[in-house]
């Protein structure tokens, strides 16, 4: 059984989806053992509780320090002692330390088809606002893991959507959601927690 922490920022419709396809047993063999939220009062929490969850805030407005809140996040999830970190929405750099403690343990979803809108600056509603003010065609989200870079980590699974005649940056962004991104990051916590993915000369490769 793969223990996972799920790692969100916000409403949590990507946490609400990993937790509806474990319970269908779309992603098979994994069980959420807690949830991190960097913000109070979102949504996720709400999300997470409501399913039985564990819940913590791991704000950066309660510490000192950035290298304070980067020790109290890492040590927040090791107390769970997961077998995958899952960042699902959210909206934190992650610290070097955390990243070598969970080398290719850290699945990020980003909503766009990496390389591109992709990286420092681009998050949420400004990758949707960037596809739409350079007039691509097609978008979609990435399933990847995390490196020390932004948005570089290996790609997992991607999945494209189509960009539409009127979209807005919010309408884009619910398409990508629903037809993207809530289809491919349960499926790669599928993959993993089965034991189909390893990473070969900084690619990931599915078996």
């Amino acid at each position: 059984m793969l223990d996972i922490v799920v790692c969100v920022s916000g409403g949590g419709t990507n946490l609400q989806a990993i937790i509806d396809k474990i319970a269908s047993g779309e992603i098979s063999n994994t069980r959420i053992v807690g949830v991190i939220s960097n913000n109070y009062g979102v949504k996720a929490i709400e999300r997470a509780q409501n399913a039985g969850i564990e819940a913590k805030v791991v704000s950066p407005k309660d510490f000192a320090s950035r290298d304070e809140f980067n020790q109290a996040l890492l040590d927040t999830v090791k107390a769970w002692n997961p077998g995958l970190v899952v960042l699902a929405g959210f909206l934190v750099n992650i610290p070097v330390a955390f990243v070598k403690e969970y080398k290719n343990k850290i699945i990020n979803i980003h909503p766009s088809l990496i390389p591109s809108f992709c990286g420092v600056g681009y998050y949420g509603l400004k990758v949707h606002e960037g596809v739409l003010g350079r007039g691509v065609k097609v978008t979609g989200a990435t399933a990847h893991f995390v490196d020390d870079g932004t948005d570089t980590g290996p790609i997992i699974l991607q999945k494209a959507v189509c960009v539409e005649q009127g979209d807005t940056p919010k309408l884009l962004q619910q398409r990508v959601m629903e037809q993207a991104e809530w289809e491919i990051l349960p499926k790669a916590i599928d993959l993993f927690a089965n034991g189909k993915i390893s990473v070969v000369d900084g690619k990931a490769v599915i078996s």
